[in-house]
């Protein structure tokens, strides 16, 4: 169902085949973890909606409200708001032109979405140094997503 919208809402090919591994690799993760797996796997699936209509930072809320206006979970929507990078605190979220709010992960979920997109690049599963080689190159050496970005992967003990 979660590639029907996909393809639904005109997302190109490679965001739904992105999409199919992050939901992989969040399965793998989740298997050290007592958490909702489907929740994960369809969560995971539409992650990047919001792709269909930007690549931009803005992908996470536009996808949120796709999913919004198309009746999903409130904890599905809550994960695409807030998988991206490491997650976003309020503060950087207004410097960034979002709107005015928190989007951290909070619940084990959101975590495991979040980093397990942070683990693929394209179709490619990459580590952690990989990760923060790109990160720091795009953002600078001492950005707070990269400490947050370290965080969370200790958190989900990978």
């Amino acid at each position: 169902m979660s590639i029907h919208l996909l393809k639904e809402v005109g997302c190109p090919q490679w965001v739904i085949n992105h999409s199919k591994k992050v939901a992989e690799k969040a399965l793998e993760i989740s298997k050290n973890f007592k958490v909702d797996k489907e929740l994960i796997k369809e969560a995971a699936l539409l992650h990047d909606i919001g792709r269909c209509k930007t690549n931009s930072i803005q992908h996470g809320i536009i996808g949120a409200r796709i999913l919004k206006e198309k009746g999903y979970p409130k904890q599905i929507i809550k994960i695409v708001e807030r998988h991206v990078g490491a997650g976003i605190p309020r503060e950087e979220a207004i410097l960034l032109g979002l709107p005015p709010k928190d989007y951290m992960p909070v619940t084990l979920e959101e975590k495991i979405v979040a980093h397990a997109d942070n683990l693929i690049n394209g179709e490619k599963e990459v580590d952690i140094s990989f990760v923060l080689k790109k990160w720091k190159k795009r953002l600078g050496e001492d950005h707070p997503a990269i400490e947050r970005l370290k965080k969370l992967h200790r958190e989900l003990k990978l």
